[in-house]
């Protein structure tokens, strides 16, 4: 039997097929306007690399932003559940999730594989990727490149301000000083490692802590963090299909409990539309 999760994100978008047993396929792009025909369309990419098609799928379960805007989706999870239930079925241990993504990032205590609690920043880009793409930019760094590049800092510049637009101006008040671009990033990671902290200790930083999202890629926010924290951090393989990892996972669960009349009317039900674009540039390590 197989299964699907899709995580519509609102920069990146995942798909995720796996059996009884294992993952069998990924897709990770760019999220478009159209996310109806985008998911249509990178399910199709993804059960294409197992030579499957979509009556192959006996379960689907849509996530993240765009959710409801996946009407081929067998049922509806939100992206907190899903993240948890995909980080534990990598790592049984974790009690702490700290997500990255683009436009928000989260933190998600599990106690057992069970949510315990959760906080969101959803309001302000500061401790989100959006926070690193326009220091990126700022600076003129590509931005898969500023995690290593901050490692090479041995005095991480004061970055006083976790406002993005205030430290957008510090960061070009360092540089007009002559402070190195690598000292810079580095005391950005801090700043923005220090918020994000800020807000996950308020549901109890447990250990073990895994971080996911396309901040996870960047091995100079991912220091920081554990810095601040005070201990490592795990990180998965491939940090951004965690949320589409445990849609799967729930829909494998919510497969054996329909009969197979059930199933079938599900099938029957489902509106594919075909897409009529497709970026496949993948974007991945950026922002999630």
């Amino acid at each position: 039997m197989y299964f699907a999760g899709i995580d519509i994100g609102s920069t990146i978008t995942k798909v995720l097929i796996k059996d009884d047993k294992e993952i069998c396929a990924t897709v990770i792009v760019p999220t478009g306007a159209e996310h109806r025909r985008l998911a249509n369309q990178v399910v199709e990419d993804a059960l294409k690399q197992i030579d499957l098609t979509t009556d192959d799928l006996d379960y689907i379960i849509a996530t993240g932003y765009g959710r409801i805007n996946v009407p081929f989706a067998d049922a509806q999870v939100t992206e907190i559940t899903c993240h948890m239930r995909g980080i534990n079925w990598l790592f049984p241990d974790v009690r702490t999730i700290i997500d990255i993504g683009g436009q928000d990032s989260k933190g998600i205590r599990v106690d057992n594989g069970k949510l315990v609690n959760f906080v969101m920043n959803d309001k302000c880009a500061a401790g989100t990727g959006r926070f690193l793409e326009v220091i990126s930019d700022v600076l003129g760094v590509k931005l898969e490149e500023i995690g290593e590049l901050s490692l090479k800092s041995t005095r991480p510049a004061d970055i006083s301000s976790l406002c993005t637009v205030f430290a957008e101006q510090e960061a070009l008040l360092r540089l007009s000083e002559g402070v190195p671009i690598e000292d810079i990033l580095a005391g950005i990671h801090k700043a923005n490692a220090s918020r994000i902290y800020s807000m996950v200790r308020r549901i109890n930083i447990v250990k073990e802590v895994a971080i996911t999202g396309g901040g996870a890629k960047n091995v100079g926010l991912r220091q920081a963090l554990a810095d601040r924290i005070g201990f490592p951090v795990v990180v998965p393989e491939e940090p951004l299909i965690t949320g589409a990892l445990g849609a799967a996972l729930i829909a494998a669960e919510r497969c054996a409990k329909n009969s197979p009349e059930e199933l079938a009317e599900k099938r029957r039900s489902r509106r594919f539309e075909a897409a009529t674009f497709f970026d496949e540039e993948s974007t991945r390590g950026q922002s999630g």
